[in-house]
């Protein structure tokens, strides 16, 4: 059975849970400095913060600033605007909630194509929140995270009749979630109702990744009854890396396609899979068994 494991995955576990470490000291380091610098550590879509939020696309180059003193030279107070060069593309947000924000959109675009005479402008994107449920959204998907993670580790625990898998596994989960919110702070990307949703997604993806490993590790301690466990669970993890790689590589190609031709819409959403995918595939190789085996006294 040796022979299987053409890859000593385990020898590299201390160089990359020094990278881990290094990664999440440095979001707990900047987030410590966003707080106290701009009072808060990542930006919100109006999911979270409420209020309206369009966004516009032009036909021809047109900046984030332009396109504020627009706005507000029109009436609209504390217009916060994002645009993205190269794709003629403007995010707008008002702090204003208009529960017809398409409607609002369409004032905005009004007013500009005003001020800007020549110029197509197309609503690629508006939605609007009041302050009250944005609040309570963000409890909810923090709640949301929590209670999968719960979750998962009873069923890992149900399923392999271990503590040690399941904390693993669950400590493996926690690191991508992690580290999905670390590009997000690092990136200052906005954090929404969908980017919660892919971190959830991801999470499902990740341990279905890690049960696959774990499945054949429990299956190897049976048929290699005897061997150390490094090389019981070096063996496993050289023998589920075809599939690993094959699922993560194929899946990454399409969240890939649609972060670089979504548009900006759908960036966000697909970074946070993008991301996830990437180090889910880390953590169930790097992460899940090296924790297992450090807690697996027997």
């Amino acid at each position: 059975m040796n022979r299987h494991a053409s890859i000593d995955f385990l020898k590299y576990r201390g160089l990359t849970a020094i990278f881990s470490v290094v990664i999440l000291a440095a979001f707990a380091a900047f987030s410590i400095y966003n707080y106290q610098h701009r009072g808060y550590v990542f930006s919100y879509s109006v999911d979270f913060t409420g209020g309206t939020q369009v966004l516009l696309k032009f036909d021809q180059d047109v900046s984030g600033a332009q396109v504020k003193e627009i706005l507000s030279k029109n009436g609209w107070e504390n217009v916060e605007t994002r645009d993205f060069s190269g794709r003629n593309e403007v995010l707008i947000r008002v702090q204003k909630f208009s529960s017809d924000a398409k409607g609002l959109g369409e004032h905005m675009r009004t007013a500009l194509e005003k001020e800007l005479p020549g110029r197509s402008i197309e609503i690629l994107q508006s939605e609007a929140v009041g302050p009250a449920v944005g609040e309570a959204l963000r409890w909810k998907s923090v709640r949301a995270v929590l209670i999968a993670l719960a979750i998962m580790l009873l069923y890992i625990a149900a399923r392999f009749f271990s503590i040690p898998f399941a904390v693993g596994a669950v400590v493996a989960l926690f690191h991508d979630a992690l580290v999905m919110l670390a590009v997000f702070a690092f990136l200052d990307r906005e954090i929404s109702v969908n980017v919660i949703g892919a971190i959830l997604a991801v999470l499902g993806y990740s341990i279905n990744d890690t049960i696959v490993i774990y499945s054949r590790i429990r299956d190897n301690l049976k048929k290699m009854a005897g061997q150390p466990l490094n090389v019981i669970v070096n063996t496993s993890l050289n023998q589920t890396l075809r599939r690993t790689l094959l699922t993560s590589i194929s899946t990454a190609l399409t969240v890939g396609a649609m972060f670089f031709l979504g548009g900006e819409g759908l960036r966000n959403f697909s970074l946070a899979l993008l991301v996830g995918i990437i180090f889910g595939t880390y953590s169930s190789i790097f992460i899940a068994s090296p924790i297992m085996m450090m807690l697996d006294r027997k």
